[in-house]
């Protein structure tokens, strides 16, 4: 089950986004987050929920959508997502959240990937602006913007061919993620 999930879990960038993502959605992925492990145990990160179309405008309009995709300047008025979690570091916990942001992050998509949603981890933000935006004081620090929606994208697994790792889109707007085999993971003699 949690291969599936996996499997289903991709960085997916369309979104139907008539489709709602209420609150309670959010926070229910954000139980999850909540539930997972810290270093230190000490839960240093905080979030800023949205799923308002105007505050979600405020937030997409700081954000850069997929380096690879030179010629793709994210999505389009209505494939956008339906809501967002800005991920915080609470400074006044610590200054060090170690990789608390990634295994958070991880919990809540294979959360809404079982809820039949989706969504991308998002660290190329202008974090200036969106501080301004947002009205983000001091206090926090921004570490990334998770996306999230109903995709509307289908996004597949392919084998890295002759060490070309780059994501591409197929004719038909599939989205091919290359990745290495288990055999070139694993380091033999050192």
């Amino acid at each position: 089950m949690i291969k599936d999930l996996i499997l289903k879990n991709r960085s997916y960038r369309r979104f139907y986004q008539n489709e709602e993502v209420t609150e309670e959605q959010l926070r229910k992925w954000l139980e999850l987050a909540r539930l997972s492990a810290s270093g230190r145990n000490a839960q240093p990160i905080k979030y800023i929920l949205s799923n308002s179309p105007e505050k979600n405008a405020k937030i997409f309009q700081t954000l850069a959508w997929a380096g690879f995709l030179t010629n793709w300047d994210g999505p389009e008025q209505g494939e956008r997502p339906s809501a967002y979690m800005v991920q915080l570091n609470d400074k006044e916990i610590s200054n060090q959240y170690f990789c608390d942001d990634g295994i958070a992050a991880q919990s809540i998509l294979l959360g809404a990937v079982e809820d039949g949603y989706g969504g991308c981890i998002l660290r190329a933000i202008n974090k200036q602006l969106l501080t301004k935006e947002l009205q983000i004081t001091d206090r926090y620090g921004i570490i990334n913007v998770i996306a999230l929606g109903k995709p509307k994208e289908q996004v597949v697994i392919d084998e890295i061919k002759d060490g070309d790792f780059k994501y591409w889109r197929d004719e038909k707007g599939v989205h091919h993620v290359p990745k290495r085999s288990v055999d070139e993971l694993v380091i033999k003699d050192c």
